[in-house]
């Protein structure tokens, strides 16, 4: 408790020196920095208590109330009134106090900090830690009061309902300085310094004020870029058309007019990457021929087994599929064709059909979502009376050389190539 204790309070001293020299990062707008908060639970004083006093494990009658501002997404201060009552245990004297505190917090997102929106966007986390006033009281047999000091430190649970309102869940441990009277109200206490000890268990709810979409708690940082660069991909998604059926989408294909049958490259453009000294248009008719045409065996350009093995293992013949599906996109059987004619026109050839994913989600499941892909391939190309021991399976799993903010990017790894052996 003392590490996270000190871990808050220079947290937020470092911020609040950062906000003297640095107001634009301190002060930021495009999002609400006001909120409420109420909550209600359970207490458990632990010391001190009289001989022969205590109360149950754990005690209802604890209420907070707050208001909290913050700086920035991930620090601020909080202003609370909490209120929780004591009385005895079945077996314990009886007696009914009741404690008062006024406190004054620093507040450090920590779903923030550790970045909880890689996988997240509905929990979140906050600590606090701060000074402030008590007041302890009994009314009965007679009347008690005892004032003290006390520092507070604890952790909030979040579960955001609306960009409005939120669930929390909170735990704080309370320390009392120069408490003179025991919680029960019944004997003095005999040490001085922080010798009070109270813990609370509240849940509740925080109303976020302001006139902004979103509140500091669950804004990120760049996060008004990022949906800028969302809102332009969206607006590409009217140019997925792809009109020279060149399997690359309009927005992406800078050779808008490629010749049909022409093997180009993931931006449309004609293909020569194995520089074999062989045009474009040369290797389009060889592509055309050799899968459309099978019985064109003594043309000299189907002869030439290399450019087409070159083609394959450069990745150039792939099938694609849609976000999270094993089966192949219907624009994608043209791929699987011609892996069949291939492997009919040279029966000795096998070859590895290699299957990707992209990196949404959990690495375990997307290795085996490409090995499924993988195997919908080869199952194709079995019940087309291709050997099963001439194919060979790989599952290469997440394709992590895109942006994996970029949805469009994510729709090009999605695949199966394949390597002649």
């Amino acid at each position: 408790m003392k590490k996270v204790l000190l871990t808050l309070v220079f947290a937020f001293a470092i911020n609040t020196l950062s906000a003297q020299n640095e107001k634009i990062e301190t002060k930021p707008t495009g999002f609400n920095q006001w909120s409420v908060e109420i909550s209600g639970g359970f207490n458990k004083p632990q010391r001190p208590m009289t001989t022969g006093y205590y109360t149950t494990v754990v005690s209802p009658y604890t209420v907070d109330l707050g208001i909290r501002y913050m700086f920035n997404n991930k620090f601020g201060l909080k202003g609370d009134f909490g209120f929780n009552s004591f009385t005895e245990e079945e077996g314990s004297m009886p007696f009914d106090t009741k404690y008062y505190r006024a406190d004054l917090q620093g507040v450090v997102n920590l779903g923030r900090i550790m970045s909880f929106e890689t996988w997240t966007k509905t929990f979140g986390l906050l600590g606090h830690a701060g000074f402030g006033l008590s007041f302890l009281e009994r009314k009965d047999p007679t009347y008690l009061k005892d004032r003290m000091g006390n520092f507070m430190v604890g952790v909030t649970g979040q579960i955001k309902l609306t960009d409005r309102i939120a669930l929390t869940g909170d735990f704080t441990t309370i320390t009392n300085a120069k408490q003179n009277v025991a919680f029960d109200g019944e004997s003095k206490a005999s040490i001085l310094g922080f010798n009070g000890s109270l813990f609370t268990g509240t849940a509740g709810i925080t109303v976020y004020l302001g006139s902004n979409v979103k509140h500091a708690d669950w804004t990120v940082d760049n996060e008004d870029r990022f949906d800028a660069i969302d809102a332009r991909f969206m607006a590409i998604e009217s140019k997925m058309q792809d009109t020279d059926k060149d399997g690359v989408a309009d927005y992406l294909d800078e050779e808008e007019n490629t010749p049909a049958g022409s093997m180009v490259d993931t931006k449309g453009r004609s293909l020569d990457k194995n520089n074999n000294g062989v045009p474009d248009e040369t290797e389009a008719y060889v592509l055309k021929n050799y899968a459309a045409n099978t019985s064109t065996t003594n043309s000299p350009l189907l002869s030439n087994n290399e450019l087409i093995r070159s083609l394959i293992n450069g990745g150039y013949v792939a099938v694609y599929f849609d976000f999270d599906k094993s089966k192949p996109t219907n624009v994608s059987t043209e791929g699987i064709d011609f892996m069949l004619t291939y492997l009919r026109n040279n029966p000795t050839a096998s070859i590895d059909i290699v299957g990707h994913a992209d990196e949404i989600g959990r690495s375990a499941y997307n290795d085996k979502l490409s090995n499924a892909r993988a195997d919908n391939v080869k199952n194709t190309l079995v019940k087309a009376n291709i050997e099963a021991s001439r194919l060979n399976i790989i599952a290469a799993g997440e394709d992590t050389s895109v942006d994996i903010d970029s949805e469009n990017a994510r729709k090009l790894v999605r695949r199966v190539t394949f390597r002649v052996k």
